[in-house]
């Protein structure tokens, strides 16, 4: 089986902030975001960007990767169709994703006590 890679946009609680990224673990990428919510160390924790909009997967890294590239550069008008022909209803998929939120078990963070 070969890997699967992603594209992703998430965004933060009230809808005001839209974050794209990517990565080879949905899931987990996820939970690090939630899991760095308020901190300053980067964009997506710094505007508790944690809530999945939208995401679509791709079998090679590099396809991705030029898939954020290419979104990141989007006006927000463009990104907002984007994610309403996916989720129309702007749903946090977090849910669908885990079956509950916040999950439970946080993954193998060791950093987190």
């Amino acid at each position: 089986m070969r890997p699967v890679y992603y594209f992703y946009i998430t965004t933060n609680p009230s809808k005001t902030v839209l974050y794209c990224g990517m990565t080879n673990s949905l899931d987990q990428r996820i939970v690090e975001h939630y899991l760095d919510r308020g901190t300053q160390r980067n964009f997506a924790g710094k505007y508790s960007c944690f809530y999945l909009l939208y995401y679509e997967s791709f079998q090679y890294i590099n396809d991705a990767i030029d898939r954020e590239t290419e979104v990141k550069k989007w006006s927000r008008k463009k990104k907002e169709q984007l994610i309403q022909n996916m989720n129309a209803e702007w749903k946090f998929l977090n849910v669908e994703l885990y079956g509950e939120w916040p999950p439970r078990d946080l993954f193998h963070r060791r950093d987190i006590k």
